[in-house]
């Protein structure tokens, strides 16, 4: 039948952990149970396995039963017998035993394996057959149904449990286990205290350890230490650390010393044996002398520490200290130490020079080597000066940067900036560093320079450098925009230089005739308003200037047409002076036909180039032959006029033909011309308009003609056959 399992409890195995490692003792193997019960019943078989601190184990496993080693060498072996077991590994040494029994009992109490000093332990009382009433004793007396025991210790404490058992007929019968001494190890044996050096020089350091170690089952629990001389503790109790080193020990120290070891879950202390601690006392020898900083490289106004010590000597030592050439010593001390300090606050260069101490314990001065002490000097503030070539500088002029500290050590590393970016470095022994550079448009702003000889880094004032910049080919423009405008019309001018140092003075042109100037005092560009004539057809340009030299823009065509009129009234006022008069028609056609003639032949007479008042500035120079971005004046088109009277109309077209003369055809006439290309032909419809009188005539007369006013309407046309 399957066994009752009077207190059901999990039991997990233990981890493989590495234990508190000790000087000169190797770490036992260790057996563990599965399942993890000392008492089994017969037949049931369990598995031992051999651990150590070093798990998995190596080579071969040595195994012992009743003190008879047996032939076996695995990790784990299976047993079924009652006695006795040990193992041991290559790595460890011999395990503790255990005691298996399998009983044929049919009531036994269980106890698990390993259990260690302070464990909480949970007993099993186990039938093989269906029972109640189960009891637990301790030392024959009758303890509660519970059946775990506290924080156990390593006593000859015995257990056995009762219970009543089901027979034969369903009846119930008292059965009683065998007798149980659980097997509770240690969980640290009693530390060892041990001193390193064990005999220590007087003056010097000494370790003390406190040496136990905990089994790998339990490698998780703390411990902490204590350390005591006589019955006075040598430091706060308790320390983690099982190790505790005394600066110095002295002939008076030599007294007995020893540990305590605890453990702070569950609380288990232990101490150890008394040791006596014996101190030896030498004369002085082997004096050094160290200064810092290392090396004795020392900055100007930091402070100079000269360590003077002895490798042997005990009882009082006198220190002194020396600087070569000087017959007073520099500072003594008197102390019992293995060394002494003297501090030199805030050196100059006077301090540099060799040094030496000497130490005495009353059989004489013995003296350290020389050591040299030399400073550095930091760098001062630089002084940074920036030269140019004028007074004002300009894009392409070579400026020359110059940086130098009055005063520190060499090698000096000297840095120069613009506007906080790095432009070049230099490094030099002594004296000044300087850099060159040729100026862009773009090296404006502040400048300035460092000197760093790697003691510190010191930043000279900045200088501001203004770089001008000539003004760039401006960009001319009009609004509205258009390859034509209507006389009458105000026309916006814009120029603007997309480059140049401000203030700038734009010019505006047209035909190389000056219109005005205006100026831009922060950069940017220009306006100028021009009311449209009808003259005002052909070039117009602009120009920049911002005292550096003129920049001309491109030029621009404008074609101007005359106001519109309107054409149906003008219509019928000719048919209306038609039906009036056909010879005052007739005659009013020659006249205007004189006088146009007559106009004509003035403006062909007289300049193209309108009059513009002089500017109290002095003007830019415009010519065609100063700029070669103008283009030239275009070949202006010669115009020949010829009245057309359609025969049954009041009205008078004045036909105006447009030759373009060349040097090819200007020895032709305009009648070879008209034969070899087909000009282009406009008619002026022109009509008179009178002024009404009281009745309602009109009077014409010569100097009426010269008065009367006069309409024009140009009409395109194509030669017909009429004009031919």
């Amino acid at each position: 039948m399957r066994p009752v399992v009077m207190h059901q409890h999990q039991w997990c195995c233990y981890s493989e952990v590495t234990p508190v490692a000790i000087v000169g003792v190797t770490p036992k193997a260790f057996l563990l149970l599965n399942p993890p019960w000392s008492t089994n019943f017969h037949k049931d078989k369990v598995t031992l396995t051999c651990s150590d601190s070093l798990s998995p184990a190596q080579g071969d496993i040595y195994w012992y039963y009743n003190e008879n080693l047996l032939n076996k060498k695995s990790e784990e072996i299976q047993i079924d017998k009652t006695g006795y077991y040990k193992c041991k590994t290559q790595r460890s040494s011999l395990s503790d035993p255990i005691h298996v029994d399998f009983s044929s009992d049919k009531l036994i109490l269980q106890a698990p394996h390993p259990v260690f000093e302070g464990d909480d332990v949970v007993l099993r009382c186990q039938a093989r057959e269906k029972a109640k009433e189960i009891s637990l004793y301790r030392n024959k007396t009758l303890i509660q149904s519970d059946f775990t025991l506290k924080s156990v210790s390593r006593n000859n404490d015995t257990y056995h449990c009762t219970a009543l058992i089901q027979g034969f007929l369903w009846t119930w019968r008292k059965e009683i286990s065998k007798h149980l001494t659980i097997q509770v190890q240690e969980l640290f044996p009693p530390p060892m205290l041990i001193a390193s050096p064990s005999s220590p020089i007087e003056g010097s350091p000494v370790t003390l350890k406190c040496e136990t170690w905990l089994p790998p089952q339990r490698s998780h629990i703390q411990l902490q230490f204590c350390f005591f001389r006589e019955d006075k503790a040598l430091q706060k109790c308790w320390s983690s650390s099982p190790e505790l080193t005394l600066p110095t020990v002295w002939s008076e120290d030599a007294e007995s010393y020893w540990c305590q070891a605890e453990s702070v879950t569950p609380s288990i202390r232990k101490r150890s044996l008394r040791s006596q601690l014996y101190v030896q006392r030498i004369p002085v020898s082997d004096v050094t002398l160290e200064i810092q900083p290392p090396e004795g490289q020392l900055i100007e106004g930091e402070n100079l520490i000269l360590i003077c010590s002895v490798a042997k000597g005990t009882g009082t030592v006198t220190f002194s200290w020396h600087r070569e050439g000087t017959v007073r010593s520099l500072g003594t001390k008197t102390q019992r130490s293995l060394s002494a300090v003297l501090q030199i606050l805030t050196v100059k260069e006077s301090d540099a020079g060799r040094y030496y101490c000497a130490a005495d314990n009353i059989h004489g001065p013995i003296l350290s080597k020389l050591i040299r002490v030399t400073l550095r000097i930091p760098v001062s503030r630089p002084v940074f000066t920036l030269t140019s070539p004028r007074m004002q500088a300009m894009v392409g002029d070579v400026v020359e940067l110059h940086c130098e500290s009055q005063r520190g050590s060499p090698p000096i590393l000297y840095r120069f900036y613009h506007d906080n970016v790095t432009l070049g470095s230099s490094s030099v022994p002594s004296g000044r560093a300087g850099f060159k550079f040729s100026l862009t448009a773009e090296h404006s702003g502040n400048y300035s320079c460092e000197a760093d000889n790697s003691l510190g880094v010191q930043r000279s004032d900045r200088v501001i450098l203004s770089v001008t910049v000539p003004v760039s080919h401006p960009v001319f423009t009009f609004s509205p925009a258009g390859p034509q405008a209507v006389a009458g019309d105000v026309l916006e001018l814009h120029c603007e230089a997309q480059k140049g140092s401000p203030p700038i003075l734009y010019w505006f042109y047209y035909k190389n005739v000056t219109l005005g100037s205006r100026e831009a005092p922060f950069g940017g560009g220009a306006s100028f308003n021009l009311t449209l004539m009808a003259e005002h057809s052909g070039n117009f340009s602009c120009g920049a200037d911002n005292g550096l030299g003129v920049q001309h823009s491109e030029m621009v065509i404008l074609s101007i047409i005359g106001p519109p009129s309107n054409k149906t009234t003008l219509i019928t006022e000719g048919v209306t002076a038609g039906l009036l008069s056909i010879l005052g028609l007739a005659a009013t056609a020659a006249l205007v036909h004189y006088f146009r003639t007559q106009r004509n032949s003035e403006r062909l007479s007289t300049t193209r180039t309108p009059s513009y008042s002089p500017r109290e500035f002095k003007e830019p120079s415009r010519t065609s032959n100063t700029n070669p971005q103008e283009p030239p004046d275009p070949v202006e088109p010669q115009p020949v006029y010829n009245n057309v009277n359609p025969g049954d109309s009041d009205l008078v077209y004045s036909q105006i033909w447009s030759i373009q003369h060349t040097k090819e055809n200007s020895a032709n006439s305009p009648r070879k011309h008209w034969e070899d290309k087909e000009p282009t032909v406009i008619y002026s419809d022109l009509k008179k308009v009178y002024p009404d009188d009281s009745t309602g005539q009109a009077s014409i007369g010569d100097s009426d003609l010269e008065d009367a006013i006069e309409n024009y309407e140009n009409v395109p046309c194509i030669l017909s056959a009429l004009d031919r």
